[in-house]
């Protein structure tokens, strides 16, 4: 028997955890986008941890900018960053104020207003692959930089709000090296950050991490 996912928004103090207790613990979770058009929910199947100062692969590395100032809390608020000049995606903050450690959600399965999903995302040849990778669970969520710095457990409706859901046995949690990530950073010895639940049809495939050509 099936359990029924719980509805209990998760409270600010799950996020107030270091990035490496929070990142596996958000697997099976509910994340709710709430829009004009309608609600959608996702069960979260993959995410990665990045964890500021102390991980070369983290926006964070190098100290605040404008960019990520976000990442630096209160724990439990949106960081969205765009990417590769056409994408957005999308992490929860977590740790203590001024941590600057975040969780890249990777992928999820669409579980309510799949129908909604569909219409953004167009070129998904199934529902498994609306949210499949982290750009493309940005996109089916309607995600952009607009969402940035929002509080997911702020009381009331938010646009976007993290709940109980089911939480995925310790068995049935895998972890290994970082998507697309360069250096050290994409280790999976010194950084096996990349969390996904085992044989997920939803989960995003592993790629390496590959240099970019320089324009002549």
């Amino acid at each position: 028997m099936i359990a029924t996912p719980d509805r209990t928004p998760l409270p600010r103090e799950f996020f107030d955890r270091p990035v490496l207790q929070v990142a596996p613990d958000l697997l099976g979770r509910l994340l709710v986008r709430s829009t004009p058009d309608g609600p959608i929910t996702l069960r979260l199947t993959e995410v990665e941890a990045y964890d500021g100062p102390n991980d070369p692969g983290s926006h964070a590395f190098r100290g605040r900018t404008a960019r990520n100032d976000v990442m630096f809390g209160p724990p439990g608020h949106v960081y969205v960053y765009f990417t590769y000049g056409m994408w957005f995606c999308m992490n929860l903050v977590c740790g203590p104020v001024g941590t600057a450690s975040a969780v890249l959600l990777r992928a999820g399965e669409i579980v309510e207003g799949a129908e909604l999903a569909r219409t953004r995302r167009l070129s998904a040849r199934n529902d498994k692959e609306l949210a499949k990778g982290p750009a493309r669970l940005a996109t089916a969520l309607g995600v952009d930089r607009a969402l940035d710095g929002t509080d997911a457990c702020a009381p009331g409706e938010t646009p976007l709000k993290v709940f109980s859901g089911t939480p995925v046995a310790s068995d049935q949690v895998r972890n290994g090296p970082r998507t697309g990530v360069a250096g050290e950073g994409g280790d999976g010895d010194v950084h096996p950050w990349r969390f996904w639940i085992a044989n997920d049809p939803t989960v995003s495939p592993y790629r390496a991490h590959v240099p970019r050509r320089r324009r002549s």
